[in-house]
C-alpha cells in the first residue's frame, strides 16, 4: 500500500492544487494585519510546517516560527496572538492536542488556518479557514501522499501571503515532475543496496530541503526501525559529524539549484573522507548512489525530493524484511498523551 500511495502522488498533487488555488484570496484576506505566521503540528505534519516556515519568510517576507502546542495544552498560558496568523497542520484533523491548540489560539486573538486532509474533521471545523488537501484516503500507516499534499498547501499558503500574487511560480509543473520520478525509480535500487550495507544512517539537507531531510529521517525510523538523525548540514558540521565513520550511510538531499547547493556538494567529500557511504537524492557529484531529483526550482523541489526519498525508504524496509505498510506500534491518528485517546 505504501508503494501504491507513493505512485498516487502526482494525481493527489494535481487535485490539491486545483482545490486550494481558489482559496488563496481567502488566505490573503484573513491575514490582513497579521505580521507573524505561527505553525503548530506534530510528526510528519511538523516537517511540512518547517517547509511552510521557510517559504513564509523566503517567499512572503513575513516572520514565521513554530508555536509550541504544550504552551496551550499543558501550561495553559494565555499569549497575546492578536498580531498572528496561526496555521495548524494535521493530516487526520483529529489529533486532540492540535484541535485544542487551534481553539486556544483563537481565544488568544489569532486568525486560524487548518491544513488537513479531512474536510469534516474537528480541526477543520474549528478554524477560521480550512485548507483541505485532496490526497484521498491513505491506507498505509506511514504518511506519503498526505504529507506531499501538505507541502503543496504550504507553497500555496506562502504564495497567498506574498506581497505580490504569483511569487511561487511553476506549481502546475509539479505533478508531471513527481510522476517522472516515481515511475522512473532512477537510482532507487542502488541506494537501497548502499543503505543495507551500513548499520547506521543519517540524513542531511539545508534551507528549504531541511524539511525533507527531517521527514525522511522520521520515515526511516518508523518503517526501518533504525534511529536516524535528520539534520541541517550546518548543524551536522557543528558537532554531530563526529559520529560519521565507515558504519554510516549518509543521505544528502539537495535541489538542482539555489544558494545551499554548493555547501551540500562540498559536504560529500568530507563525509566520504570519514568513511561514510553517501546517497545523494538530487545530488550526483561524488556520491556512491545517485537518486534522481525533480526538474523543479529550489522553491518547489522539496515536493519531488521527498517523493524520491519515500521510494528509498519503502525499498529499504522491504530489504530489511519489514512491512512498510504497518510499522510496529504506530497508528494513523496519534495522540500526544495517552489520556487524549479517551
Amino acid at each position: 500500500m505504501m508503494r501504491e500511495e507513493i505512485l498516487e502522488q502526482p494525481a493527489a498533487i494535481a487535485r490539491t492544487v486545483a482545490a486550494l488555488r481558489p482559496r488563496t484570496d481567502d488566505v490573503r484576506r484573513l491575514a490582513v494585519g497579521r505580521r507573524q505566521v505561527l505553525f503548530a503540528a506534530r510528526g510528519s505534519s511538523d516537517n511540512a510546517a518547517t517547509y511552510g516556515r521557510y517559504l513564509t519568510e523566503i517567499v512572503a517576507g513575513r516572520a514565521a516560527a513554530a508555536l509550541a502546542p504544550s504552551v496551550a495544552t499543558a501550561y495553559r498560558r494565555r499569549v497575546d496572538l492578536g498580531h498572528a496568523l496561526v496555521v495548524c497542520l494535521s493530516q487526520s484533523g483529529e489529533t486532540a492536542e492540535l484541535v485544542e491548540t487551534l481553539a486556544w489560539a483563537r481565544t488568544c486573538g489569532a486568525a486560524t488556518v487548518a491544513v488537513t486532509n479531512v474536510g469534516d474533521s474537528a480541526l477543520a471545523r474549528g478554524a477560521d479557514l480550512a485548507l483541505v488537501t485532496a490526497a484521498g484516503p491513505e491506507r498505509a500507516i506511514p504518511a506519503t501522499k498526505t504529507f506531499t499534499a501538505q507541502l503543496v498547501a504550504m507553497a500555496l499558503l506562502a504564495d497567498a501571503l506574498a506581497p505580490t500574487p504569483g511569487a511561487v511560480r511553476g506549481i502546475e509543473r509539479v505533478p508531471d515532475a513527481v510522476a517522472e520520478l516515481v515511475r522512473g525509480r532512477s537510482g532507487i535500487e542502488r541506494a537501497v543496496d548502499v543503505l543495507l550495507g551500513r548499520p547506521r544512517t543519517l540524513v542531511t539537507g539545508r534551507g528549504l530541503g531541511y524539511a525533507v531531510a527531517a521527514e525522511l529521517a522520521l520515515k526511516l525510523e518508523e518503517t526501518c526501525l533504525r534511529p536516524v538523525p535528520g539534520l541541517s548540514y550546518a548543524d551536522l558540521r557543528h558537532g554531530p559529524i563526529a559520529i560519521v565513520d565507515d558504519r554510516v550511510a549518509a543521505i544528502v538531499v539537495a535541489p538542482r539549484d539555489g544558494p545551499v547547493l554548493a555547501g551540500l556538494t562540498g559536504l560529500v567529500p568530507e563525509l566520504r573522507s570519514r568513511g561514510a557511504a553517501v546517497v545523494g537524492i538530487g545530488l550526483a557529484a561524488g556520491v556512491d548512489a545517485h537518486v534522481a531529483g525533480p526538474d523543479l526550482p529550489e522553491i518547489l523541489a522539496p515536493i519531488g525530493l521527498v517523493a524520491a526519498g519515500q521510494l528509498v525508504v519503502e525499498g529499504l524496509a522491504r530489504g530489511l524484511g519489514l512491512d512498510p505498510d504497518a510499522p510496529r506500534g504506530l497508528r494513523k491518528v496519534t495522540q500526544t498523551d495517552p489520556e487524549e485517546a479517551g
